[in-house]
C-alpha cells in the first residue's frame, strides 16, 4: 500500500473521529439545554443507570429530549443522503429535495391527507402521514424526470423544479382554503419544520425506514460510482440504467418523504451537506461519501435544532429557518464558484 493511499485512509479516519466527537458534543449540550438544567453526571445516571425513574428530570430526558435528538440526527442524515442521490442522478450540485419541488409535493399530499382525513379521525397514524408524503414526493419527482427528458440544460431543469414547487404550494393553499381552523393550525405548525413532538413510536418507524434505505443505498455504491463516470461507462459495466434510475428515485423520494412527514419541509440541508462532505473527504467515491454525508447531516441538524431551541428561548425557531441561515450562504457561494 503506497503512502498516498495510507494518507487518504488517515484523512478519512480523522474526519470520522472529528464528526463523531462533534455529534457526541452536540448530543451532550442538547440534552443539557432547556428549562430543566441538568449536570453531565445527572444525565449519565438517568440515561445509563436509569436513575430517578418517574422524576421530572427523567421524563424530560426520556420523553422529550432524547427522541428529539435521535430524530434530528437520523432525519438530518436521511435528508443529506437524499440530496446526494439527487445530485448524482441529475449530475448537478444544486439539485436537492427542496429545490426540485419534491418536498413541496410531499407537503401538498400531506396537507390534502390531513385536511380530508382529520374530518373522520382525531389523530393520524405516523404511517399514514409518511405514506402521503412518499406519494407526493413520487408525483413531484415524476414530473421532474419527465421534464429532464425534454430539457437538457440543467439550469432550466432546476427552474422546472422550482415551478413544480410553486404549483404544489398553490394546491396546498387551495386545500387550506377549504380546511377548518384546527386543520390549518396543525398544517401551519407542521409546515414550519420542527423535530419537536416526535415520540419513541415515531422513532422506531423512522429508524426502520431510514436505515433499511441507507443499507440499500450502500449496496448501490458501485453502480452509483459507475454512473458518476457517465451512462455509457455504467452500461459497459453491465448496469441496467432504467432499473438503476428507478432505484435512485425510489430511495431519494423515500428518504426525503420520511423527513417531510415527521419534521416538515427542511431547506438547504440536501443541497449543502453533500457538497461539504465531498470537500471534507476530497473524494466523490460513494462508498465513502454516503456514510460521511449521513454523519455530517446528523451533526449539522442536531446543532441546528439546538440553536432553534436555545437562540431566542423560550421562543423556538423553526428548523428550516436555522438551516436556511447557514445553508443559503453556502449555496450562493457554490453557485458563484460554478460561474468561474
Amino acid at each position: 500500500m503506497n503512502k498516498s493511499k495510507l494518507g487518504k485512509i488517515a484523512r478519512y479516519q480523522c474526519i470520522y473521529i472529528v464528526l463523531i466527537i462533534a455529534l457526541l458534543a452536540a448530543v451532550i449540550v442538547s440534552v443539557n439545554s432547556g428549562t430543566v438544567d441538568l449536570s453531565v453526571s445527572e444525565i449519565f445516571k438517568i440515561i445509563v443507570l436509569k436513575a430517578q425513574e418517574g422524576s421530572v428530570e427523567s421524563n424530560v430526558i426520556w420523553k422529550i429530549r432524547l427522541p428529539r435528538l435521535i430524530a434530528a440526527g437520523v432525519l438530518g442524515g436521511a435528508l443529506s443522503v437524499a440530496g446526494f442521490l439527487l445530485q448524482t442522478f441529475f449530475r448537478n450540485p444544486i439539485a436537492g429535495p427542496y429545490v426540485l419541488g419534491i418536498s413541496s409535493g410531499a407537503k401538498m399530499f400531506v396537507a390534502f391527507t390531513m385536511i380530508v382525513l382529520m374530518n373522520y379521525v382525531n389523530v393520524l397514524p405516523p404511517g399514514v402521514i409518511m405514506l402521503a408524503a412518499f406519494i407526493g414526493s413520487l408525483i413531484s419527482m415524476g414530473f421532474v424526470i419527465l421534464a429532464a427528458r425534454k430539457v437538457k440544460d440543467m439550469a432550466m431543469l432546476l427552474v422546472v423544479g422550482v415551478m413544480i414547487g410553486y404549483i404544489c404550494a398553490a394546491f396546498t393553499d387551495l386545500f387550506v382554503n377549504f380546511a377548518q381552523e384546527r386543520d390549518i393550525a396543525n398544517l401551519t405548525n407542521w409546515s414550519m419544520g420542527s423535530f419537536s413532538g416526535i415520540g419513541w413510536a415515531d422513532i422506531r418507524l423512522i429508524t426502520i425506514v431510514v436505515f433499511i434505505s441507507l443499507a440499500a443505498v450502500m449496496m448501490l455504491s458501485k453502480p452509483i460510482g459507475a454512473y458518476q463516470l457517465g451512462e455509457g461507462y455504467a452500461k459497459s459495466m453491465g448496469i441496467n440504467i432504467r432499473v438503476f434510475r428507478i432505484l435512485i428515485v425510489l430511495f431519494s423520494s423515500l428518504l426525503s418523504a420520511t423527513v417531510t412527514a415527521f419534521a416538515g419541509p427542511i431547506a438547504f440541508v440536501g443541497i449543502a451537506i453533500p457538497q461539504v462532505t465531498k470537500m471534507l473527504m476530497n473524494t466523490s467515491k460513494p462508498i465513502i461519501i454516503i456514510p460521511t454525508t449521513f454523519l455530517t447531516g446528523a451533526v449539522f441538524c442536531v446543532f441546528c435544532d439546538l440553536l432553534a431551541r436555545t437562540m431566542f428561548a423560550p421562543i423556538e425557531l423553526s428548523i428550516g429557518t436555522v438551516t436556511a441561515f447557514f445553508g443559503a450562504p453556502f449555496v450562493i457561494w457554490l453557485l458563484l464558484s460554478r460561474k468561474k
